[in-house]
Order: C-alpha cells, then sequence, then structure tokens
C-alpha cells in the first residue's frame, strides 16, 4: 500500500516537473509575462500582440472542449 503511493507521488512529481508551465492571462506559457509587441499603425489603431511564447492558450483549451455539431444525412430508406 504504501509502495503504490509512494509511486504515484513520484509521478505526480515528475509530471510537474516536466509540464512546468506558469499560467498568465493568456493561457499556459513558459513565462509568467508574455513579451508582448505594442504599436500603433498608421490609421491611429492600437495593436497588441502577444502569446508567441504560449504552449496553450484558453481559446485553445475552449475548442477543444466544445461538442461537434453531429450533421444529419437525411433518411436512410
Amino acid at each position: 500500500m504504501l509502495e503504490r503511493s509512494m509511486t504515484k507521488l513520484f509521478l505526480l512529481l515528475l509530471l510537474s516537473i516536466l509540464f512546468n508551465g506558469c499560467i498568465n492571462k493568456h493561457g499556459i506559457s513558459a513565462k509568467y509575462y508574455s513579451d508582448c509587441k505594442e504599436y500603433y499603425d498608421m490609421q491611429g489603431y492600437y495593436h497588441k500582440e502577444c502569446g508567441e511564447d504560449d504552449i496553450i492558450t484558453y481559446k485553445e483549451i475552449r475548442d477543444k472542449f466544445k461538442r461537434k455539431k453531429r450533421v444529419e444525412k437525411g433518411n436512410v430508406y
């Protein structure tokens, strides 16, 4: 019993070390603060490009868990 719990603890620690990432406002990334590129274009619109160092974003997580719609193929007979 003790051996099984130690194995689980070891695997949990190993996974936490291997998948070590910071959770920030964009998702899970290698850094806590993402390097963002902020600029204004010629028309005066503000742009902010972030997330090149993200492992996974919250949008990708949401898209993975969305259910696919079933496509009706019509009557079989």
